[in-house]
């Protein structure tokens, strides 16, 4: 029997600042280490070695790709942003709220002043649900 810290295969799981590098990456596409850094610049001072060291492990540890076919590398995410999203949100509901969706959906509308929109569109989304979900009551 596997215990939780065995699951395999072995998933990297990003740190913050490798985050920051996968969110200009989701937004702008395949992109330069330069262009990674001078996005990273526009809200953090991070140093360009800094940048381009920590992309190169990235790629090492199967967060990023790497085209080494033209002079400048262009480096581009491994894995779809929903995918990667969907793992870390998993995760932290697990971990934190002992994997209670419900619990997390509570807390989050408690605490965060949710517009009327995107409370009309939660209410949408909760009747789709509703509508999807068997009966099982007898």
């Amino acid at each position: 029997m596997k215990s939780e810290n065995q699951s395999s295969p072995e998933r990297a799981e990003p740190t913050k600042a490798e985050l920051d590098i996968l969110t200009v990456l989701w937004k702008h596409g395949p992109s330069t280490v330069r262009f990674v850094h001078e996005q990273l610049n526009t809200f953090k001072e991070v140093n360009y070695t800094t940048t381009l060291k920590q992309m190169q492990l990235m790629a090492e540890k199967g967060l990023l790709s790497r085209d080494e076919s033209q002079m400048k590398h262009v480096y581009g995410v491994a894995e779809e942003e929903q995918k990667t999203k969907s793992y870390l949100l998993d995760r932290f509901v697990n971990h934190l709220y002992e994997g209670s969706a419900g619990n997390l959906v509570m807390q989050l509308l408690d605490s965060k002043k949710a517009s009327k929109d995107e409370i009309k569109a939660i209410r949408a989304l909760l009747d789709k649900l509703d509508e999807e979900e068997p009966t099982t009551q007898q």
